[in-house]
């Protein structure tokens, strides 16, 4: 056969059109994006229109979320303040260092707030816990759980009117406490706190009645569950810090508080140091 006979081949060139493109997903990623700008512009609006106490509390979830750890309530139990006084002398120490001090785990603040559930629970086994509800708060703060005993105006609650001598009705409930403290490595302060009510000898002031009742639930918890050496402090501080501030009389502002440290919040205890150079004051 000739070269003018032979059969060529047949080559069909196909040129795609630019209509088809709408048919891909990358379309669905930008509005993806879209929407979830819209939906953060929308929330900042939001927050921006909110009073400053909103704005605060949301704040304050970010900065410190285990506050928040009682069934979504303030962690303070019963009719209570949800955080303690600002002139508390802890919180304030708190936020003059705020930038300063380490944070305590996450770990560390599950099991503080466990320990607290499981306080409250073993409370309410008690008969007289159901007598003495209004008169103890737990709270889960920047210093660590902070447990508050506090006295009433129907009648007393833990201790004799102007003694630290304990109600034996009463006593349970700091054995209880202390049974569950026993089971955490983390040490404790005691503060012991009075209303601005003088006592009925004058040589026997606020100062020691508040020292001598917070040194009787110490030597009462440590015969009931704490370890050797858990308490590291303890506090009278008299009525300097009223629970109650607008009113120092108030009965509620006698009280003891055990607190219990994050592990973090301890060490910047034990670093405190007096700064400045020796004097010889004897010439030597």
């Amino acid at each position: 056969m000739s070269e003018q006979g032979e059969v060529q081949p047949i080559i069909i060139k196909r040129k795609k059109g630019g209509h088809g493109g709408h048919h891909g997903g990358s379309w669905k990623v930008a509005f993806a994006d879209f929407m979830t700008s819209m939906m953060a512009f929308f929330l900042v609006m939001w927050l921006v229109g909110q009073k400053q106490e909103v704005k605060e509390a949301v704040a304050g979830y970010f900065r410190d979320p285990g506050k928040f750890f009682h069934e979504g309530r303030s962690g303070v139990l019963k009719g209570t303040q949800s955080a303690l006084p600002a002139n508390d002398p802890t919180i304030g120490l708190h936020n003059a260092n705020a930038s300063n001090e380490a944070l305590p785990s996450q770990k560390e603040q599950q099991e503080l707030s466990l320990a607290a559930k499981n306080i409250l629970n073993e409370l309410e086994k008690q008969e007289v816990f159901q007598r003495l509800k209004k008169n103890v708060s737990i709270q889960l703060t920047s210093e660590g759980l902070r447990i508050i005993l506090n006295e009433s105006a129907d009648g007393a609650a833990f201790f004799e009117p102007g003694s630290s001598k304990l109600l034996q009705k009463s006593a349970v409930i700091l054995m209880v406490i202390a049974k569950e403290l026993g089971n955490l490595k983390n040490r404790l302060v005691m503060e012991g706190h009075t209303d601005n009510a003088y006592t009925a000898s004058g040589e026997y002031s606020n100062w020691e009645l508040s020292a001598d009742r917070a040194n009787a639930a110490r030597q009462l918890m440590e015969v009931s569950g704490l370890h050797e050496g858990q308490v590291r402090e303890v506090r009278g501080y008299a009525d300097q810090f009223p629970m109650i501030s607008g009113s120092p009389s108030d009965p509620r502002n006698r009280r003891v508080t055990i607190l219990v440290l994050y592990e973090a919040k301890e060490k910047t205890y034990d670093q405190v140091q007096v700064d400045g150079d020796q004097i010889d004051l004897f010439g030597g």
